[in-house]
């Protein structure tokens, strides 16, 4: 059986990973941080040659955008640095790689949808240290797919989602900026993407090099908000207000991209699996986090 070395087993997208490889029947080695640290290359040398998997994901990284501009070096030695060695022991074994990066990579002025082509012009901190760690992998190994990706939400760990739905069930006026664009991304679609891609590099069937992966459609960070928002009340019965503001009103350390849109096209191609319509998807999300604090009430109340 085709065997699967996940790292960042711990994050929201790498527990997503574990559940739908669970689901599967998929040998999938998973490894969070209490069992590597992957900005220690010797510890990554011997997960390699313990388990000698067909395919690697790397789905670890530092992800506090606005705290990487006060800790440059840790966001480097985990977005550059870990990435890099960890290609260097996959090209040893001929081991595929799966790295998953991110829109921060681009400046976001372009019009319309960046595609794997345009050229990275990151505006902090984050953005280039995963920059780094992006050419690192190339410069590593042949044998890489690199997948960015952008605004990922879904029902595990802190994101936007969450933080939403929390502040909907707080207050009666939120306030959510509306001057930057891109596309949300379900962890259990960019899971399955991730997997797509791990599978196809282990059979010998991959075109390795840079993808684009996304959820269909975009929207601004006011319009995500207001469609869980929305799908909130229909579990709440609260709707409050989604006033949209600017990026100069909510000042931030880290400069954001104005536009993040990414075109997934070449990896459906590719790979021949599209995400989900965002709104279908941050539904369900809502759903099911909301679905399971009230059955968790009903519960309670039985007692």
């Amino acid at each position: 059986m085709m065997r699967i070395l996940l790292f960042g087993a711990g994050g929201q997208l790498g527990r997503e990973i574990c559940g739908l490889a669970g689901a599967r029947g998929l040998d999938l080695v998973a490894l969070d941080r209490a069992a590597i640290d992957v900005c220690d290359p010797v510890a990554v040398a011997r997960a390699l040659e313990a388990h000698r998997p067909n395919a690697v994901i790397n789905a670890a990284a530092y992800t506090a955008v606005d705290k990487a501009e006060s800790e440059p070096e840790l966001a480097a030695r985990a977005n550059a640095f870990a990435p890099g060695h960890m290609a260097e022991r996959c090209a040893r074994y001929r081991t595929p790689l799966v790295h998953v990066s991110t829109d921060y990579v681009f400046d976001g002025t372009k019009q319309g949808a960046y595609v794997e082509a345009d050229p990275v012009a990151p505006l902090g901190v984050y953005g280039r240290t995963k920059a780094a760690g992006e050419a690192a992998v190339r410069a590593a190994t042949e044998r890489h797919v690199i997948v960015r990706t952008s605004w990922v939400y879904g029902p595990y760990g802190n994101n936007f989602l969450k933080t939403m739905l929390r502040l909907a069930g707080e207050r009666d006026r939120l306030t959510v900026v509306a001057d930057q664009r891109g596309c949300p991304t379900a962890t259990r679609d960019l899971a399955e993407a991730l997997l797509a891609a791990a599978e196809a590099a282990a059979k010998g069937e991959a075109r390795f090099g840079t993808y684009h992966f996304a959820g269909t459609g975009a929207t601004t960070w006011h319009g995500f908000a207001s469609a869980i928002v929305a799908a909130a009340a229909a579990h709440t019965g609260r709707s409050p207000e989604v006033a949209p503001i600017t990026t100069a009103e909510y000042p931030t350390p880290a400069r954001r991209p104005r536009n993040s849109e990414l075109s997934s096209a070449l990896f459906e191609r590719t790979f021949g699996y599209k995400a989900a319509p965002w709104p279908e998807r941050a539904r369900e999300v809502v759903d099911q986090l909301l679905g399971a604090t009230a059955a968790g009430t009903r519960t309670e109340e039985a007692k």
